[in-house]
């Protein structure tokens, strides 16, 4: 190495960067915090399904009995033979799948027009359409109950799914995606001669199926656990849904919690069980859906 080459090599030297430190302990530290988080959310679920398999003065003792002693079986046998639990659950599972289709149904169509198709007064119209998420349900409420009592639809399963077939978040939740979607593959099509209701059919509504999944099971959650719509609309004791139901466990005077935390775990289970199947394409339809390419 000559004199000239020493000052070189040690200024490349001087640039290499520094050693990199060890981020185990941080990420060892966000392990821990996720956990934590994580038995926080299932802590109350986990008391639920305990709680099913109690006596009913055991529920709300205190201390609280984290495990039953004795385990109460009978209970998931008993809510069966008291209630009329088989209605509840095909009433819930009717309108939650009915709501659910013709949510998404009208939601992804609306969608597409408001992103893909120009007309005037487009951004204006969509704009107060999404504003009506800002209005609570309970400043027209009864003007509603009125309307749909003088339609005969009050006492009827057509009073809930014309009650939440149509929804702003829908629209909103579909357009974001839309507009991922380039304009020249739907340009190309319309050159081909594809109307706009081939475009959404055969190009678009493919496509969307990760946020499909996402508007699907969050009207279907929705839907399933609404307490107030059926307890407003649906006077009728064969057309209860579940969330209606359980309050018969409830008198002036004593109150079944076991088994009201049974067929809450019932409720739950349908849902859950729907979640871990699709978890992968609501996941990917939540993520995706504020993207724009």
């Amino acid at each position: 190495m000559t004199l000239l080459e020493a000052p070189v090599l040690d200024r490349r030297l001087s640039l290499d960067p520094p050693p990199r430190r060890s981020r185990r302990p941080i990420r060892f530290l966000g392990y821990a915090a996720l956990i934590v988080a994580a038995a926080a959310i299932l802590l109350p679920f986990y008391w639920m399904l305990m709680s099913s398999l109690k006596a009913n003065n055991d529920v709300y003792t205190i201390p609280v009995q984290w495990l039953p002693d004795p385990v109460v079986w009978r209970n998931y046998l008993d809510i069966w033979q008291k209630s009329d639990m088989t209605t509840w659950l095909v009433n819930t599972l009717i309108l939650s799948v009915a709501v659910t289709f013709l949510q998404v149904l009208t939601g992804s169509f609306a969608a597409y027009g408001f992103a893909k198709i120009r007309f005037p007064g487009r951004n204006v119209l969509f704009l107060a359409y999404l504003g009506t998420l800002a209005v609570p349900w309970q400043s027209y409420m009864i003007p509603q109950f009125i309307l749909f009592s003088k339609l005969h639809l009050s006492d009827t399963r057509w009073s809930i799914i014309a009650l939440q077939a149509f929804g702003a978040f829908g629209v909103f939740l579909m357009k974001q995606y839309y507009e991922s979607i380039p304009d020249e593959l739907l340009d190309a099509a319309r050159i081909d001669g594809m109307s706009e209701y081939g475009i959404y059919r055969r190009i678009m509504l493919p496509l969307s199926v990760p946020a499909l999944a996402s508007l699907s099971l969050l009207t279907l959650v929705t839907t399933w656990n609404d307490y107030m719509g059926p307890l407003i609309y649906l006077r009728s004791r064969d057309l209860w849904t579940i969330q209606i139901g359980l309050k018969t466990f409830v008198n002036t005077y004593n109150a079944e919690y076991a088994l009201i935390m049974t067929g809450s775990v019932l409720s739950v289970l349908p849902i859950a069980v729907i979640f871990l199947l699709g978890q992968r394409y609501f996941v990917e339809g939540i993520a995706s859906t504020g993207l724009k390419g």
